[in-house]
């Protein structure tokens, strides 16, 4: 099985240090997809039988409304298909018992119920939940961007709020690009396989897990194995949260929104240097989205789009105190 054996070259990777074994990043991706399929199928045998739960809808004109859903199956999603279409189109985020909530998270006992939406009054929780999905896709893009020969590592997905005037994505380069310097089309190139993205509307599917789980699956990644370290030291649960978006599998400290298809006007603006890492020479990714039912006239976009090119100052990175500026190498990297 295909599974295991890119898992046994992982586990023999790790344990030897050595390098001449190569994975490739569409093996390991499709590795880690598979032990998510098979985590989420463990976590639904749990329950054997269908047991019914109550959820009671809160917000405009749904007060009173009670659904009768499945316990351990139904979904924030489910329930908004027994609404109309405009809450199935427009639910964004949901608050479970006043907890955030994801779209596909499965329901476990009765509750209330509320779907967030992008022109809700107070819209906070679901901007902040667009612009970690924002972060989320930018990295995703990135991780298939370069040539197999070129390893991507990304790093902790920074909580940057919406003010800061982009989203952010971190990440580590094959210490052979160190000085590459992206060009516009550079930008452009990855701003198109964002949009093949959100074209496709593919789903962010939310599976908590225990660490050992998650460190299996991040197995390839020290630097990830630590963020499954830390992110499940400040769980109340122990658990983490993973995310699947098509096959690629990402860690997010707080919940994304249901979909791809969700984000619309979303630009790629800057690929800054910040410096030297515990990982290596760290790079910031920064973009600009609105999402589909939220659109800028195109003179205030070149200003939103000019305020995002700068770099965003994040205390949290750390990263080391002499920045040196790359120099454009003979031939840069093209994207796939």
């Amino acid at each position: 099985m295909a599974c295991g054996r890119v898992g046994q070259m992982v586990q023999r990777r790790l344990a030897s240090g050595a390098t001449a074994e190569r994975i490739s990043a569409a093996e390991v991706r499709s590795w880690q997809s598979a032990l998510f399929s098979k985590e989420r199928d463990r976590q639904q045998s749990l329950y054997p039988r269908i047991e019914k739960i109550e959820v009671t809808m809160q917000g405009p004109g749904l007060q009173g409304t009670l659904l009768v859903m499945n316990k351990g199956l139904s979904t924030p999603h489910s329930c908004a298909r027994h609404l109309t279409e405009w809450h199935l189109s427009s639910a964004a985020l949901a608050l479970v018992d006043g907890e955030p909530w994801h779209l596909h998270r499965p329901l476990t006992r009765s509750c209330s119920l509320t779907l967030l939406t992008f022109k809700d009054n107070n819209p906070q929780l679901a901007n902040q939940a667009y612009w970690r999905s924002c972060a989320a896709l930018l990295g995703q893009v990135l991780d298939n961007a370069f040539k197999e020969e070129y390893s991507v590592e990304l790093l902790q997905i920074p909580e940057v709020p919406v003010t800061a005037g982009a989203f952010c994505c971190d990440l580590v380069l094959d210490p052979r690009l160190d000085s590459w310097i992206p060009s516009e089309e550079s930008l452009r190139s990855l701003t198109r396989e964002a949009h093949q993205l959100i074209h496709k509307d593919l789903p962010w599917e939310p599976l908590e897990v225990t660490p050992p789980v998650a460190l299996e699956i991040f197995s390839h990644s020290r630097c990830k194995q630590k963020e499954v370290e830390e992110e499940a030291s400040q769980s109340p649960s122990g658990t983490v949260s993973l995310y699947r978006c098509g096959d690629h599998v990402l860690l997010a400290g707080g919940p994304l929104v249901a979909r791809t298809g969700l984000c619309s006007q979303y630009e790629v603006t800057a690929l800054h240097t910040v410096g030297e890492g515990q990982w290596g020479l760290q790079r910031r990714a920064q973009g600009l989205s609105l999402p589909f039912n939220l659109t800028a006239h195109h003179s205030v976009w070149r200003k939103l789009r000019k305020r995002a090119e700068k770099l965003v100052e994040i205390q949290s990175s750390a990263p080391s105190e002499s920045v040196t500026t790359p120099t454009p190498p003979e031939a840069t990297p093209s994207s796939s």
